[in-house]
């Protein structure tokens, strides 16, 4: 399976059906070089969306409209403030979620799966919110995050053993920060003291 919007950003996709939340999370623009918001053309986004259809193995093929562009982008906005962990509820935007529906598949063998209802964005939507309610069933919601380096916003899974993770790649994001705050101690410890 590939999930093109996060491989981009050399992140190891998340386990299971949180790699699809994880993927619309990074569709938005971040890296050096900066690559493009897969959201902000409808070329782009369809491109997307067929990939995440066979890689996430939704019934039928996506198709996006303009219109579906920017609900899914207020989709994502509220994900990655959830993820943040910086918002409250007021920051949602309700009314684009009480337009999505799922329903309920009962298979032979006993497998009782929720699944996405309607088209284009409200599809994916609804798959994502699924993925979030049942990675939070299992307490693995917790572990996907959104690299803590300001000028970054790649979403990433922590398989760090004890959930402390905080870039999505310690190298690039986490060296910079460290540099950064490295020198400010340096600085501070050099600086004269004056007195007022």
């Amino acid at each position: 399976m590939t999930w093109a919007a996060s491989e981009r950003y050399g992140v190891t996709p998340a386990p299971n059906g949180l790699a699809l939340v994880q993927d619309l999370v990074n569709t938005v623009s971040a890296g050096r070089p900066r690559q493009a918001d897969l959201l902000d053309d409808l070329g782009l986004a369809n491109r997307w969306a067929a990939g995440i259809a066979r890689a996430w193995g939704f019934a039928a093929s996506l198709e996006l409209s303009e219109a579906d562009l920017d609900q899914l982008r207020d989709v994502r906005t509220d994900l990655r403030t959830a993820l943040d962990g910086a918002g409250d509820s007021t920051d949602a935007h309700p009314e684009i979620l009480r337009n999505l529906t799922a329903g309920l598949l009962l298979y032979g063998d006993g497998r009782v799966v929720l699944a996405p209802r309607g088209e284009g964005w409200r599809q994916i939507a609804t798959a994502a919110l699924i993925q979030v309610a049942a990675a939070q069933q299992v307490d693995l919601w917790r572990r996907l995050k959104v690299c803590r380096n300001d000028r970054c916003p790649v979403a990433f899974y922590d398989r760090s053993k004890n959930n402390s993770g905080v870039w999505h790649d310690v190298r690039v994001c986490g060296n910079a920060i460290n540099l950064r705050a490295s020198r400010a101690r340096r600085k501070a410890l050099t600086s004269p003291v004056t007195d007022r």
